[in-house]
Order: structure tokens, then C-alpha cells, then sequence
């Protein structure tokens, strides 16, 4: 899955328990009719990821949605959902995207092109072969 938006906040990389488990927090904006803070967590390798973005920046991330159930010393049964991010990339302007799509040539003048009268019945062929 993917989520886009704006980057609202990027938190600190935090270290956990004896073998260094790291998780690093990043809360994203979406822009929909009703935005959304989103917060996603990055973990072990992947925390370095948000090094190079910034708040504001608009962003398109690839998440996967974990849940777990846990059981209280009571006996209750809860359960947990988080957004695990595993891939963070910078979205492009439109002008940016338009500029660097080289695949799509440009189109020719549209005076190069006979104009609808001067086509002759000989240019004419409706037929499908």
C-alpha cells in the first residue's frame, strides 16, 4: 500500500532494548477533502530512510498495516494496529514531472497538418485494414 502527503514531523531515531532494536517516527498530512496526521514508524535499517527529508516536503510512502492482540494480566484481550513504513520517496511537481518525461516527443505545428478541406477522397479510407 501507499499512503501521500506532506511531511509534518520527523522524530529521532530511539534505540531499544539490549540487541538495538531502532524505530524512528515520521507523521504525515494527507491531502484529501478530511486530511489526516498519520503516524508511520520506520524500523532497524530502514530508519535512515528519513535522513534526507524534511518538513513541509510532499512524500509518497509504502506502508504495511501490522496489528497484534495482546491479553492484560486481568485477562482482557486488546488489540494494537500500527503503519510500518519500508520505502520513502519525494513526490515531483507537476512542472518537474512534465519536464523530465523525455519518452513523449512534442507534438508537431498544428499548421504542418492538411487541413479538412484540402484532403482529397484519395486520402479517404474507412476501411478497418
Amino acid at each position: 500500500m501507499e499512503l501521500q502527503g506532506s511531511i509534518k514531523l520527523i522524530g529521532e531515531t530511539k534505540t531499544y532494548g539490549a540487541n538495538g532494536f531502532r524505530k524512528r517516527e515520521i507523521v504525515i498530512t494527507t491531502e484529501e477533502q478530511y486530511p489526516q496526521d498519520l503516524l508511520i514508524e520506520f524500523i532497524q535499517d530502514k530508519c535512515d530512510l528519513l535522513s534526507q527529508f524534511s518538513s513541509g516536503q510532499k512524500v509518497t510512502i509504502g506502508i504495511n498495516l501490522k496489528g497484534r492482540e495482546w491479553t492484560s494480566p486481568q485477562g482482557e484481550v486488546k488489540y494494537f494496529n500500527s503503519i510500518q513504513g519500508w520505502r520513502i520517496e519525494a513526490q515531483q511537481s507537476a512542472t518537474e514531472s512534465a519536464s523530465s518525461d523525455s519518452s513523449v516527443p512534442p507534438l508537431p505545428p498544428l499548421d504542418s497538418f492538411p487541413a479538412a478541406d484540402q484532403t482529397s477522397e484519395e486520402d479517404f479510407d474507412d476501411l478497418p485494414f
